[in-house]
């Protein structure tokens, strides 16, 4: 697959990432590509393939909609044209943060969001307790003509004890550290898309 990014994109998120434990890049995807991921998206929902999200995992996991209240669907390969685009683009990024920063990033995992009008999702961190394998978070936002006014912003916790809030504008890519970022989803008065995912690397111990 062509490389569709360009290698100072690339270099920008390594270098926010070292610096600073994150990086927001407005352009990152194509509007054509946005455009039919968002549709994708919706067309999902219609079919009634997304699912109420859940928190924990293992015998701990369970839908809590009063700490989370988005619906998701993982990709896989090989389901559309548009989501293989967009994982190829996420690979080139992987392979870019391999080569930067030495992370042993093997893999990528990313589901569908939607958050209805009104949901959120309380603060946490993006890391299981018992599973040490996501190490970079990356949120591809869906949504044309996101105003501020209209909330949904994805809020970070800063090391420094600020917080930056981000709007899920379409192309629109947030990555930052598992680990380390807490965040949290604001409600909005719309509805509200994005492609939420993970790059990991191999855990220290057995699952």
């Amino acid at each position: 697959m062509p490389n569709d990014l360009h290698d100072p994109l690339l270099s920008n998120i390594v270098d926010d990432l070292a610096e600073r434990g994150w990086s927001l890049q407005p352009l990152f995807a194509p509007p054509s590509l946005t455009l039919e991921l968002a549709d994708e998206c919706r067309q999902r929902a219609a079919q009634g393939a997304l699912a109420p999200a859940s928190i924990g995992r293992g015998s701990a996991q369970a839908v809590r909609e009063g700490i989370r209240g988005d619906r998701i669907e993982w990709l896989d390969e090989g389901q559309s044209p548009a989501c293989d685009r967009y994982l190829g683009l996420l690979d080139e990024l992987r392979l870019a943060l391999n080569r930067g920063l030495y992370l042993g990033l093997e893999d990528y995992e990313s589901h569908f969001a939607l958050y209805p009008p009104g949901a959120f999702y309380q603060k946490h961190v993006d890391r299981f307790r018992d599973d040490d394998r996501r190490t970079v978070s990356a949120v591809l936002y869906l949504n044309q003509d996101w105003r501020p006014e209209q909330g949904g912003a994805l809020r970070l916790y800063l090391e420094d004890g600020t917080t930056r809030d981000v709007l899920p504008r379409a192309g629109s890519l947030l990555v930052f550290l598992s680990a380390d970022l807490p965040h949290e989803v604001l409600p909005a008065s719309r509805e509200r898309l994005s492609l939420t995912g993970w790059f990991r690397r191999r855990g220290d111990g057995p699952l």
